[in-house]
């Protein structure tokens, strides 16, 4: 499935497909929840809130 259905399917709320983006963008959540070298819980989660509200709020210029 490429990333612009998972993207469709995720937006309404297909908890799946979102899951499946958020895999995708753990990887770049983590590295920008590093401060100073160490793991910082509330960024990440913050940034995880953060990821979910552009799925949500995406709309497409075509």
């Amino acid at each position: 499935m490429s990333f612009d259905e998972l993207l469709f399917r995720a937006k309404p709320g297909d908890m799946e497909a979102t899951a499946k983006i958020f895999e995708m963008y753990r990887p770049l959540l983590i590295k920008n929840a590093l401060v100073n070298g160490r793991f910082d819980e509330d960024l990440y989660q913050e940034l995880a809130v953060e990821l979910l509200k552009c799925i949500r709020y995406f709309r497409n210029v075509e």
